[in-house]
């Protein structure tokens, strides 16, 4: 087995105990716990009780690796690898009972910044509907046990397209301006509530892209890769990697068609 196969076996089994622990939380009743950056943007008692929970397995299993979470303080390794983690994606979504959330994990190499790091395991996993998204570098990326590949090219009707919108509500009006910049490609719009499974959607080809501006390095990680095992693209910005300022997902000709619809957004 080689190291990336080991920490994608653990990484699954700890994304499934986790998201169970999520699932029964929801159905026992959500509790919110506090906003973040904005009132819309909320943590439950349940995304805090989750990263607990993987937190304290990665220190079991592997006490040298470092820690990056959404919901506590990161904490540094010797071992060269970073578990990055979101443990409820989708907060909102969970909250209301919408069942669109997934608990993320990646475990990456180098130093923990989007720009440098190489991703060598990754799982999306919805405890709500029970798919599990998986993926190891040069491994490929699979659903279960089906192998994913995104749409090479969208349907003469146009590109299936998912984005997200920042809860700051300043934010909304000119991400409803870059929405109008990509409609010629698409014949539809979708938005799910949760760039994990936007992303894990490309890989399996019911999207044929993703955009969205404001994502933090946990919400990506894990789908970021699953989407380039599956043949996919991903990149943004800065430094054309997927950011805070932009992060793109497609297959073929599209990714490069959403650069160009998306102007400076998409470029350093």
């Amino acid at each position: 087995m080689t190291a990336a196969s080991a920490l994608h076996d653990l990484a699954v089994d700890i994304a499934c105990e986790a998201g169970q622990l999520a699932h029964r939380r929801r159905t026992e009743g959500v509790r919110i716990a506090a906003t973040k950056s904005a009132l819309a943007d909320i943590v439950t008692e349940a995304d805090r009780e989750v990263e607990d929970l993987i937190r304290a397995r990665v220190a079991a299993e592997r006490p040298d690796d470092g820690f990056l979470g959404e919901e506590s303080d990161a904490a540094g390794g010797t071992s060269g690898i970073t578990w990055v983690v979101d443990p409820i994606d989708g907060t909102v979504n969970y909250a209301y009972g919408i069942p669109s959330y997934a608990v993320s994990i990646a475990a990456v190499s180098g130093e923990p910044q989007t720009a440098s790091w190489t991703a060598l395991a990754a799982v999306v996993f919805n405890p709500a509907s029970g798919e599990l998204f998986h993926a190891t570098k040069d491994a490929g990326a699979w659903l279960g046990g089906e192998r994913l590949a995104v749409n090479s090219e969208p349907s003469p009707a146009g590109a299936l397209l998912a984005t997200g919108f920042g809860y700051d509500p300043a934010t909304h009006a000119p991400a409803l301006e870059r929405l109008g910049r990509v409609m010629p490609l698409a014949r539809d719009i979708r938005r799910i509530g949760a760039a994990s499974l936007d992303l894990a959607f490309v890989a399996a080809g019911r999207l044929d892209g993703y955009f969205e501006r404001g994502l933090n390095a946990w919400d990506h990680a894990a789908g970021a890769l699953i989407v380039e095992e599956a043949g996919g693209r991903v990149g943004g910005s800065p430094g054309g990697r997927p950011g805070k300022r932009m992060t793109i997902a497609a297959g073929g000709a599209l990714f490069d068609a959403l650069v160009e619809h998306l102007g400076d957004d998409a470029r350093d």
